[in-house]
C-alpha cells in the first residue's frame, strides 16, 4: 500500500477528524467555480445536503437531530468553506437559524420543529438592514406584509423566519410596540423570493430579499420576538434543551471563525503547493526567496492561532450546555470577540498569501481570487463585525450599559 504524500499544511494545521460532510464534500468542491459563476449552488446538491444528517446537526435528539456539538459544527462547517465558501454560508445560515428558530418558538411547538428536521427542511431568516414586515390580527390568523432582507440560503430554504410589528386595521402600529415572530413556508400564497443578491462575496450564497403580501399564517404561531435582548430572555424561557439557551448571534460568529479557518488553510496548501514549483523573476526559484518563506509562515502561525481561537471558543459554549449553565453577558461577549479576533488573525493571513503570490502567481490561475473575495464577507458580517463587537466590549469592560445589539 502506497502512504499518501506528506501535507505540511496539514501537519500543521490538523484536518482529519470524523465528520458528518465528508461524503459529500468531493461534489461541494466540484460545483464550487460553477456556483460562483452561476450564482446558484448545484440543484443536486442541495438535494443531498437536504437528505443527510448535515441537516440536523444544530437540533437536539428529542426533535429529530443528531444533538452535535457546537465544536463539531464549527468543524463540518470549516470543511464545506474549504471547498466552497458560498455552500458553507448557506449551511451555517440554515443551522444558525434553525438554533434561533427553537429558542424563539419553543416547547411549545415542538411538534413543529420535529417535523422540520425530519423533513430535512431548511430554513432561512431575512431579517437584515432595510428589512420592515407589519402583521394584522385577524381572528386566529396575522396577515403579513413587507420585506425582508439578507435572506442568505433563501432560494434553496423551505421556511423562512419572520419578526414582523403587530399594526392596526388602519396599519398604523400598535402601542405599546408588539414585535412578534412566525415562520411561514417559502411556497406559501404571497412569498416572493426576489434574487436581488448580487454581492461579491460568497456569490451562491443566495442573500436575497423575500416580499410577503398578504401572507396568512396561524396565530398561535406567533411569539414575542425578543430580538433586543434575546441573551437576557433565553436565560429565562422555556427552552426545547439547555443549549438553545445559547444565543444564536454568539453561536453564528463561532462558526463564522471556523468558517473562515477552513477557506484560509485551503488557501495556504494551495499557495504553498504552487509555490514549491514556480519561478520569479530572473528564474530564482519562489521557494528559496527569503520573504516568500517568512510570509508563508507567519500565514501559517495565523491561521494555527485562529483555529486554536476558534476551538477555545466553542468548547467554552459546549461545557456551558454539558453543565446546564445559562450564559451571562461576559460569556456572551467572550465567544463573541475570540471570534472577532479569530477572522482578523484569519484577514492577516491572507493578505500575506496574496502578497506571495503575487500579479503573476495570481494570473496564472487557482482558486485564491474567489477565496479572496468570499473571505471578505466574513470581517463585514454584522454579527462579527470588529466595531460592533469591540464597542460592546468597550462598555461591557468600563462598567456602561450594554447597547441592545
Amino acid at each position: 500500500m502506497t502512504n499518501a504524500p506528506f501535507d505540511p499544511v496539514a501537519a500543521f494545521v490538523p484536518d482529519e477528524i470524523r465528520r458528518t460532510t465528508t461524503p459529500l464534500l468531493s461534489a461541494i468542491a466540484a460545483q464550487a467555480s460553477q456556483a460562483d459563476a452561476t450564482r446558484s449552488i448545484d440543484g443536486d446538491l442541495i438535494a443531498s445536503l437536504k437528505a443527510s444528517d448535515v441537516m440536523k446537526l444544530a437540533a437536539t435528539r428529542n426533535i429529530g437531530g443528531t444533538e452535535a456539538s457546537v465544536l463539531q459544527i464549527g468543524r463540518e462547517l470549516e470543511a464545506i468553506s474549504a471547498n466552497c465558501t458560498s455552500t458553507a454560508w448557506t449551511m451555517w445560515n440554515h443551522l444558525a437559524v434553525f438554533h434561533l428558530f427553537v429558542g424563539c418558538l419553543g416547547p411549545d411547538h415542538q411538534d413543529l420543529l420535529h417535523e422540520i428536521v425530519d423533513a430535512g427542511e431548511w430554513v432561512c431568516f431575512p431579517a437584515g438592514a432595510g428589512s420592515g414586515v407589519t402583521g394584522a390580527v385577524e381572528g386566529d390568523v396575522v396577515r403579513l406584509n413587507g420585506r425582508g432582507a439578507f435572506s442568505s440560503g433563501g432560494r434553496y430554504a423551505d421556511w423562512a423566519g419572520v419578526a414582523f410589528i403587530v399594526v392596526d386595521e388602519a396599519g398604523e402600529r400598535v402601542e405599546p410596540l408588539d414585535i412578534r415572530f412566525t415562520v411561514v413556508r417559502t411556497n406559501d400564497d404571497g412569498v416572493k423570493i426576489d434574487p436581488t443578491w448580487d454581492g461579491a462575496s460568497v456569490r451562491a450564497s443566495a442573500t436575497d430579499d423575500i416580499h410577503y403580501t398578504d401572507v396568512v399564517a396561524p396565530l398561535d404561531r406567533c411569539v414575542q420576538w425578543f430580538g433586543a435582548n434575546r441573551a437576557e430572555a433565553l436565560r429565562e424561557v422555556p427552552v426545547v434543551a439547555d443549549r438553545y439557551r445559547e444565543d444564536w448571534v454568539g453561536l453564528s460568529d463561532v462558526w463564522l471563525a471556523w468558517m473562515g479557518v477552513g477557506l484560509a488553510r485551503a488557501a495556504l496548501a494551495e499557495a504553498a503547493a504552487e509555490i514549491r514549483h514556480r519561478k520569479s523573476i530572473m528564474g530564482k526559484k519562489m521557494v528559496t526567496r527569503p520573504t516568500v518563506q517568512v510570509n508563508l509562515g507567519q500565514a501559517a502561525a495565523l491561521i494555527g492561532a485562529a483555529a486554536a481561537t476558534a476551538e477555545t471558543a466553542c468548547r467554552q459554549v459546549d461545557q456551558r450546555i454539558d453543565d446546564h449553565q445559562p450564559p451571562d453577558d461576559a460569556d456572551y461577549l467572550r465567544q463573541m470577540a475570540l471570534s472577532t479576533s479569530a477572522i482578523t488573525q484569519l484577514s492577516d493571513a491572507m493578505r500575506l498569501l496574496q502578497r506571495c503570490q503575487g500579479g503573476n502567481g495570481l494570473r496564472e490561475g487557482g482558486t485564491f481570487e474567489r477565496r479572496w473575495r468570499d473571505f471578505q464577507a466574513m470581517p463585514l458580517h454584522i454579527n462579527a463585525h470588529q466595531d460592533r463587537v469591540h464597542h460592546q466590549l468597550g462598555r461591557f469592560v468600563l462598567g456602561e450599559e450594554l447597547e441592545s445589539f
